[in-house]
């Protein structure tokens, strides 16, 4: 589904990614994970079609980066992308004339399971009403790769395992999900291989299962390990 090769990407005299290089395949959910400033939002940016100076190759589905594989991707960023003013009803016309993928009877499953009222505008919700919210809208696209920058970040721990399970429940098992966060010990149990990148360049890439059975370590501890945490 994803094929990277050797990609770099500078910001003046800071290297963001330095020769990075993996392929993904369809049917699995994919940790992203590293500190900050290790290269992950400039890879996922780079992936949206956001970052285009970049070296090196990338395909999605066997394509260049470009307007056909922007619309296979439904993208969470770690910033809100909704106007304060919009309420759930302004949100989904939105993404009804955005997107064809756009499934408005999910959306409305997710807000019910959420707790969401599709009439309060988002300037009253609080921070994690707010993530809870728009990973809604972003998981009622039926993509081919939701790629998911700390959906869990601001929520408290009594909505993480909500999130979760709405992750797990509404993408489809032939799709690719990339979840990047900080929280690993509450959620590697979703993930089914980990990226980990250390100063821009790939450190570790292999299947949970496998790392877990050869270090017999979580991939938490195995994380603090690698960082020095």
């Amino acid at each position: 589904m994803i094929e990277v090769k050797n990609v770099s990407k500078r910001y003046k005299n800071t290297k963001a990614l330095d020769n990075v290089s993996f392929t993904l395949n369809a049917g699995q959910i994919v940790g992203l994970l590293g500190p900050n400033g290790s290269g992950k939002t400039t890879l996922i940016k780079i992936l949206n079609g956001l970052l285009r100076d970049f070296d090196g190759e990338i395909k999605i589905d066997g394509k260049d980066i470009g307007v056909e594989t922007k619309a296979m991707i439904s993208y969470l960023p770690d910033v809100n992308f909704f106007g304060e003013w919009m309420d759930g009803d302004h949100a989904r016309d939105l993404f009804k004339d955005m997107y064809p993928d756009f499934d408005e009877q999910r959306l409305f499953d997710l807000f019910n399971k959420l707790k969401i009222d599709p009439k309060q505008k988002l300037k009253t919700m609080s921070k994690g009403m707010k993530e809870r919210f728009h990973l809604a809208f972003v998981m009622a696209r039926k993509a081919h790769i939701y790629i998911l920058d700390e959906p869990i970040g601001g929520v408290d721990p009594a909505a993480r395992e909500l999130i979760l399970n709405t992750i797990l429940d509404n993408y489809n098992p032939d799709s690719l999900v990339i979840l990047s966060t900080h929280i690993i010990s509450e959620i590697e149990q979703i993930f089914d291989s980990v990226l980990f990148l250390k100063e821009g360049q790939l450190v570790l890439n292999d299947q949970v299962e496998d790392l877990r059975t050869k270090h017999q370590k979580s991939i938490d501890e195995l994380f603090k390990e690698v960082f020095k945490c």
